[in-house]
């Protein structure tokens, strides 16, 4: 494998012959790599490229202020730095390229190439020592998404060098002096993600570094028609602190070509970002693109012979070369004979990878075949099966797409021979789906021992001295509980400090714990998510409070990109187990008053979504997840702050599980299922149709992520043979994924007397006032018709239809 035979640590002390040499030879490295790559895909090996060619400078002289401990939050044009710090070889830069999910430590296959990932969870799901390291966080390929991540990587520094008690934690990171680097294109710096993240990390005063490759485009569309007045540096100059002040970040400007003055200006730059803890931002403009954006267009269809001619003139390897030459460091021979070095290196790890990845199918395509074979022998469908056998044996790259369909379509034919070669067949079938199963769909949740669903129920504990209390103080003693337990606990928000949030969870707890414990944000919803990330990436346990579900909207493509996404993207290699505390459903008002549950679900899966009834649940969901290792979204019932509950004893310890639903109320006739606010209007409609003679079982879902792990739903179906799927998203919303859940995935649906009803809100958000509410939403009148009409299906002259 080629990977950087120094450490950036040792090459940033020095600028010596040898030092200088090791970076050409990693730029040359890079730069064949890149163009090779290129010319993989276009002969069809790869799908897709996208690479770093016309980078490479910058990220030389970047790596040399990298230190351990320091992270990356980066995109896909980083593959020289990821070099430089020993974290990325050629032959790995070609598995990731050819989806290789057995070789490409950084992804597994899941992710394109050039998205770059090291370990920060070991095998068995302890942290690695982080301090010790050089940490890339997982890239995305979502155009700005990198810099909420960003913030909250960088925010962690700050933590750990001002907050008490997370001395023990020293493998996170060695008293906050680690750095946050950051890159970005300059395009997507005309996203709205940029600005609040710049934005944000100034606030907080955190350690950032960012770097803005700028090679004047956005694919086709130049600067002048992505930012204003068309320079980046001069619309940042109102960040720009003042000479002795700590508001605001230091804004450097620096040319992608001029090797001496990155690596001056990188060295300076983290200097002061590591020990005054003040954000940075390096803007590296006339960097070139020598190849395009990707493989998928050319850029001579949208850039003059002119410009071409320029980016040649100033490509950032070849003017280190002539620097070199310059300064007398090398012979113009030494450099050609380095040169040929790297180019035959370059294309020898290819080869590598390309057997190291080809290897393993052509043994699969080998057994198929001889499977195949003896399948034909003695077939009815013998001429098929052998042409079926070449076609597969013709393949000049083997995927295994292509032998799964072909022992697919082996099967078809021979599906009336009952004979032990197509047994034989049938179980090599079986065997590649499970591994195939394990290559493709593991860790989409945690698969550790602390795992949310192995954490132990804890049923809360009453005495006669347990009082009532109003549903917020439930919560907040659960939060006081947990503040005090776990020392690397923080929660923020918009409101969360002073105010102690705008109902009161959090009231008191700031004085108590510290500011930096319990704090404010501004109204800034994507980058609080983000800043959770980062912070949990690095071994903090943060709960990010969105003020209402409804204003999730705002954050929910880092949710999903990012968030839920995270620990399969990297194969397990890496976690953010977040809290999002957020609260919703009956309330008055287009905006306050959300339950876009299905929106969710569908957006978010591989984050635990928790909707409880009242706040004593809420509080054992937040010590669930607390215990493990999983992300997880609590929604909290926004009318049940003032609602009476007893204070149970066991606050600080008591667990709810996920995925286990709650039978509210027994019941023969009919099964309703529903959650959160609609519990209580399903338990009033309940007793309302008792008093007609119809007994109906409540049952309260709990979490709809993960939904009813054991089926308690589907059997209680089986007693009542009737069920209401009832909550208050829009129609064929939640409610219709609940049925999914119960009837297809339970197998349920056999078990009904009756077709199973959807109850659900108006298609339109609800008006504001009571009455809108009431109007829009399932009230008690709805639920009792629903379940009365079912019966009356069922015996009409029993339950006669009398209202309406």
């Amino acid at each position: 494998m080629l990977v950087s035979p120094e450490s950036p640590r040792e090459q940033s002390v020095e600028f010596g012959r040898e030092s200088i040499l090791r970076d050409y030879r990693l730029a040359v490295r890079s730069r064949q790599a890149s163009l090779l790559g290129r010319r993989e895909v276009l002969t069809g090996k790869a799908k897709f490229g996208i690479f770093g060619d016309g980078k490479e400078v910058a990220q030389l002289a970047m790596a040399r202020a990298f230190r351990k401990g320091d992270f990356r939050a980066g995109y896909y044009r980083d593959q020289t730095l990821m070099m430089a710090l020993g974290l990325l070889s050629v032959e790995e830069l070609f598995s990731q390229l050819y989806a290789d999910s057995e070789n490409d430590p950084h992804s597994a296959g899941r992710q394109m190439n050039a998205h770059f990932a090291t370990p920060l969870v070991a095998a068995d799901g302890a942290w690695v020592d982080q301090a010790e390291r050089y940490n890339s966080s997982a890239d995305l390929s979502p155009t700005g998404s990198q810099m909420p991540r960003l913030v909250g990587l960088a925010y962690a520094s700050r933590l750990y060098r001002e907050l008490p008690g997370l001395e023990s934690l020293g493998i996170f990171s060695r008293h906050g002096g680690e750095v946050a680097f950051g890159t970005i294109g300059n395009a997507s710096c005309a996203e709205g993600m940029f600005w609040e993240s710049i934005n944000a990390v100034g606030v907080l005063r955190s350690p950032m570094l960012l770097s803005v490759w700028d090679d004047g485009y956005g694919i086709s569309v130049p600067n002048e028609e992505q930012l204003t007045k068309g320079n980046l540096s001069e619309l940042l100059r109102g960040f720009q602190r003042a000479p002795g002040s700590e508001a605001g970040l230091d804004v450097y400007t620096v040319r992608g070509w001029d090797y001496p003055a990155l690596c001056e200006t990188y060295l300076n730059a983290a200097e002061i970002v590591r020990l005054e803890h003040v954000p940075a931002i390096v803007h590296v403009v006339e960097m070139t693109q020598p190849q395009g954006h990707s493989t998928s267009g050319s850029q001579e269809r949208y850039k003059s012979p002119e410009r071409l001619a320029w980016e040649a003139e100033h490509d950032c390897v070849a003017r280190l070369r002539q620097w070199i030459l310059a300064q007398g460091v090398a012979a113009a021979e030494e450099l050609d004979a380095l040169e040929e070095e790297e180019r035959t290196e370059v294309r020898a790890a290819q080869e590598r990878a390309w057997r190291a990845f080809q290897g393993p199918l052509r043994e699969e395509r080998g057994e198929l075949l001889e499977l195949l074979a003896a399948v034909a022998e003695g077939s009815e469908g013998e001429r098929p099966l052998r042409r079926l056998a070449r076609a597969v044996e013709r393949q000049q790259t083997v995927l295994r797409r292509q032998l799964h369909a072909a022992a697919h379509e082996a099967l078809v034919l021979v599906r009336e021979e009952d004979t032990p070669a197509r047994q034989r067949l049938v179980a090599w079938r079986r065997r590649q789906q499970e591994a195939n199963d394990r290559r493709y769909h593991s860790h989409l949740y945690s698969e550790t021992a602390r795992s949310a669903l192995n954490v132990a129920p804890v049923e809360p504990a009453f005495s006669p001295e347990s009082p009532t209390v109003n549903g917020f103080e439930v919560l907040n003693a659960c939060f006081d509980a947990a503040l005090a337990r776990h020392p690397q606990l923080v929660a923020f928000g918009e409101d969360v400090g002073r105010l102690g949030d705008v109902n009161q969870g959090m009231a008191g707890l700031q004085e108590k714990h510290g500011a930096l414990r319990v704090s404010d944000t501004g109204i800034r919803e994507t980058t609080i998510l983000g800043q959770a990330i980062g912070m949990a990436m690095r071994g903090l346990r943060p709960i990010a409070e969105i003020q209402y579900l409804d204003y999730l909207l705002y954050a929910l493509q880092i949710v999903s990109d990012d968030l839920a996404t995270l620990r399969y993207r990297t194969a397990g290699i890496q976690r953010a187990p977040v809290i999002v505390r957020t609260r919703g459903h009956r309330l008055e008002g287009i905006w306050h008053s959300g339950s876009p549950m299905a929106g969710i679900l569908g957006l978010v899966r591989g984050v635990w979504l928790c909707v409880p009834r009242d706040m004593t649940r809420a509080a054992g969901m937040y010590n669930t997840l607390l215990q493990s290792d999983d992300p997880g979204i609590v929604v909290e019932v926004l009318n049940g702050y003032r609602v009476k509950e007893r204070l149970p004893d066991n606050v600080a310890d008591m667990a709810v599980p996920l995925g286990v639903p709650a039978v509210l109320r027994p019941g023969r006739d009919v099964t309703v299922v529903t959650y959160g606010a609609c519990c209580r209007i399903a338990l009033e409609a309940a007793e309302l149709l008792a008093s007609c003679g119809v007994e109906a079982e409540v049952v309260d879902v709990q979490t709809l992520l993960p939904f009813d792990r054991a089926g308690a739903i589907g059997e209680s179906i089986r007693r009542t043979h009737r069920v209401v799927f009832l909550d208050e998203d829009v129609p064929g919303g939640a409610t219709a994924y609940m049925a999914q859940q119960v009837l297809e995935g339970q197998g349920a649906f056999w078990w009904l007397d009756a077709a199973p009803r959807t109850l659900a809100a108006a298609a339109h958000r609800p008006p504001y006032g009571s009455d809108g509410d009431y109007f829009s939403k399932p009230n008690r009148e709805d639920v009792f018709d629903a379940v009365y009409s079912l019966m009356h299906d069922s015996e009409p002259r029993k339950y006669p239809i009398f209202y309406r």
